[in-house]
Order: structure tokens, then C-alpha cells, then sequence
């Protein structure tokens, strides 16, 4: 069974930043496409931001560009969400996921493998 764990939620202030963590269980996700979704209260979960499994094709959602940077680390089979400048809108549970395909993440939003979650909570 295949495990991905979050890790770098908490409070922060608007305009400050949070660097989201993701690690999988299985060396294989180093070939795999991984994603950030978000879901905020009385909201259907959104998609974020994804990369490739080589560290390119990155994608952001329109809310997040130019905000939030994706990156991956395959040796350590860790994938990062590095969130500024944000804002109360970004207040959410941050689900990772993995999909050996982008367009899935990305288009149909409907990747293989979810983490638990993490909550990001930004106060005005």
C-alpha cells in the first residue's frame, strides 16, 4: 500500500509563508507525476499545483501562480509546496497526491494516490 505523508501545515499570518512537505513510501514515486490539491470549508476540493517526474512540467492553478512554487526532491522521494504572500483565501486542508500521469493530476484531477492532509490556516 502505497503511503504519502504530508508534513508543514500551521496558522500564519497573511503574508507570510509555509513550506508543505510530502514524502512517499515507495522509491517508484520517483517516476511518478505528484500534485498539491486544497479544500477549503463548504468547498469541493481544487487543484493547486503539480510536477513531473523529472522536476519539470510544473502547472499552478490560476489562485496560486506566481504565489506557490512546486518542487521535488527524488532522492528523497519528497515533493514540496513552497507557499508566499498568502492570503485567508489559501486556508484549506492541503492533500498531496501522485499519479503516473500529469494530465490526470493536472486536467482530470483525479491522481491514484492521496495523502491524510494538512491544514493550512491563514489569519487576516
Amino acid at each position: 500500500q502505497v503511503q504519502l505523508v504530508e508534513s508543514g501545515g500551521g496558522l500564519v499570518q497573511a503574508g507570510g509563508s509555509l513550506r508543505l512537505s510530502c514524502t512517499a513510501s515507495e522509491r517508484t514515486f520517483s517516476t511518478a507525476a505528484m500534485g498539491w490539491f486544497r479544500q477549503a470549508p463548504g468547498k469541493e476540493r481544487e487543484f493547486v499545483a503539480a510536477i513531473g517526474w523529472s522536476g519539470g512540467s510544473a502547472r499552478y492553478a490560476d489562485s496560486v501562480e506566481g504565489r506557490f512554487t512546486i518542487s521535488r526532491d527524488n532522492a528523497k522521494n519528497t515533493v514540496y509546496l513552497q507557499m508566499n504572500g498568502l492570503i485567508p483565501e489559501d486556508t484549506a486542508v492541503y492533500y498531496c497526491s501522485a499519479d503516473s500521469s500529469l494530465h490526470t493530476i493536472v486536467v482530470l484531477t483525479t491522481p491514484a494516490y492521496w495523502g491524510q492532509g494538512t491544514q493550512v490556516t491563514v489569519s487576516s
